[in-house]
């Protein structure tokens, strides 16, 4: 594309007040905030001129996923940029390839199953080389808190979200699947996760070629909140933003999300497949690639 040209801005907007309990082993995991984050966010997504779409709770299945990232990697080329967000539980299950440190994939709690981590990274494969994703994780990301609350589930839960209220506010809850439950749903459909994962290429068989940008709502050992209006990382995220103020890079972004979050939430800042400064070093949101920057 010819320098400064305007690429095409696709933004998917995911956000789950409730999942089925019908495949959660009876739980609803019911949220408050979660369908905001989602219209939050497309409102800036809209505005900066993305072609946007929104799974809210019973449309956010996980086919419906799946297939809307298929369908913006086939008409995303060079420059591109597709932009993810997500506002709902994190869970966590048993790795079944071996290639995660603490031994769990992460998942994102879809209304009829979780996504687990694998495939997400599989699907980045279908973009295109020079396409720029941002993906926006309001959910918890905590491998290693969760892996304590395997080992000791019901009291580490209790302690650790009596401290996160005391820091942050009553109005706040957990937004991750609490693990008696996980564990209740692994054993309920085990024969689905593990045909999952099985069909899902291992992480070193896979070829990205895009530049993928993950700011999540916590580190490894929080959890993020959800609140009464929007979750904690989105609230952050939306006053940092400031209405289109914000001129800094994403990292910068991700920082002075940070600067308005509690000790006890930090973001975590990911890169993903081919590491592209100048899409780092770009504003938030921005479809327009300046190639004097790329040239950089």
């Amino acid at each position: 594309m010819l320098g400064g040209a305007k690429s095409k801005g696709i933004a998917l907007h995911i956000g789950l007040n409730r999942v089925d309990p019908i495949h959660y082993a009876g739980w609803k995991g019911e949220l408050v905030a979660c369908e905001n984050d989602a219209r939050g966010v497309e409102t800036i997504a809209r505005g900066q001129g993305f072609v946007t779409q929104s799974l809210l709770t019973r449309a956010a299945t996980s086919t419906a996923l799946l297939d809307r990232i298929e369908k913006a990697a086939k008409e995303l080329v060079e420059d591109d940029f597709f932009l993810l967000t997500y506002s709902g539980h994190g869970g966590q299950i048993n790795d079944a390839t071996s290639d995660e440190p603490d031994g769990l994939d992460e998942t994102w709690v879809l209304y009829d199953r979780e996504i687990v981590d694998d495939e997400l990274y599989a699907a980045w494969s279908l973009f295109r080389p020079g396409v720029r994703i941002l993906v926006l994780s309001d959910s918890c990301h905590s491998g290693t808190m969760t892996k304590e609350m395997f080992l000791d589930p019901t009291p580490h839960a209790a302690r650790l979200e009596a401290r996160v209220r005391a820091s942050t506010g009553a109005n706040l809850r957990p937004k991750f699947l609490p693990p008696e439950v996980q564990a209740k749903i692994y054993k309920e459909r085990a024969v689905l996760y593990d045909d999952i994962r099985r069909k899902t290429p291992r992480r070193e068989k896979v070829n990205l070629e895009c530049s993928v940008i993950l700011i999540a709502a916590c580190q490894d050992n929080q959890v993020a909140m959800d609140g009464m209006k929007n979750g904690l990382f989105t609230d952050a995220l939306l006053r940092a933003w400031d209405k289109g103020r914000f001129a800094g890079g994403y990292h910068h972004f991700r920082n002075e999300i940070a600067d308005l979050m509690p000790p006890t939430q930090s973001p975590k800042y990911t890169i993903v497949g081919h590491r592209e400064r100048a899409f780092e070093h770009q504003r938030p949101f921005s479809i327009i690639v300046p190639r004097a920057a790329v040239a950089a």
